[in-house]
């Protein structure tokens, strides 16, 4: 009897991993993000299996005084294993980092399945509560803190002065220049025409700048961007 309440004990912790897992999956997958329901399913899962048979898996062949186990040595290697999932699920396109949050996301999950499969259910919740506070309470706060800044990729006629008198523009509008990239459209830059990145910080809105820049000799196109318009 023993043995078999400790088995639905290890069922029911399964089961937990499984459902805040699940939980966590489902708020990506809602927003069409990697590392969805399924993955982050069977993360979790995976993670909290792994935490049982380091806990329990080795009971048979353990004798006092003759064999010791320790085991988080397997809870290590799970450490290592997703370490190995994130780190593939980063990289870099015109020098932005991108994936960061999802990596970090495969990072949590795997967590609470081992809290759950090391049988700490309140450890497990809380941190799954934490996510979705984040993921819901900062994206705002970081749209907000964000919304001062703007990337304007400009096409313009080289040889003249367009490209100083958009950075001229962008002074005027109360726009600060924090990064310039000369011809950052590789396959774009030609003798006609040249491109340039820029990113501006101010507190007013880019549209009447916009307007103006569209008007300004020399310039052929000019688009914009935001940081709440990128994908993490």
């Amino acid at each position: 009897m023993e043995a078999t309440g400790e088995g639905w004990l290890q069922l029911g912790e399964l089961g937990l991993a499984f459902l805040l897992s699940s939980a966590i999956g489902l708020e990506r997958e809602m927003k069409m993000r990697s590392a969805g329901l399924r993955t982050c399913t069977l993360i979790g899962v995976a993670a909290a299996l792994i935490t049982l048979v380091s806990k329990y898996g080795f009971g048979d062949v353990l004798q006092s005084g003759r064999i010791e186990l320790d085991p988080s040595r397997m809870a290590a290697q799970i450490v290592s294993g997703i370490g190995f999932i994130g780190g593939g699920l980063i990289f870099v396109r015109q020098d932005v980092a991108r994936g960061l949050t999802t990596a970090a996301t495969v990072w949590l999950v795997a967590a609470v399945g081992m809290a759950c499969g090391a049988g700490l259910p309140v450890l497990a919740g809380c941190v799954t509560l934490v996510h979705f506070f984040v993921v819901y309470a900062y994206t705002p706060l970081i749209s907000r803190l964000q919304s001062g800044y703007c990337e304007l990729a400009i096409t313009y006629a080289p040889g003249g002065d367009a490209l100083r008198e958009a950075i001229e523009q962008c002074a005027s509008h109360g726009f600060a220049v924090l990064d310039l990239v000369d011809g950052w459209q590789q396959g774009q830059k030609s003798e006609s025409a040249d491109c340039v990145k820029l990113r501006l910080k101010g507190t007013r809105s880019y549209k009447p700048l916009l307007e103006s820049l569209k008007q300004t000799e020399g310039i052929l196109s000019v688009d914009v961007s935001q940081p709440g318009q990128r994908q993490h």
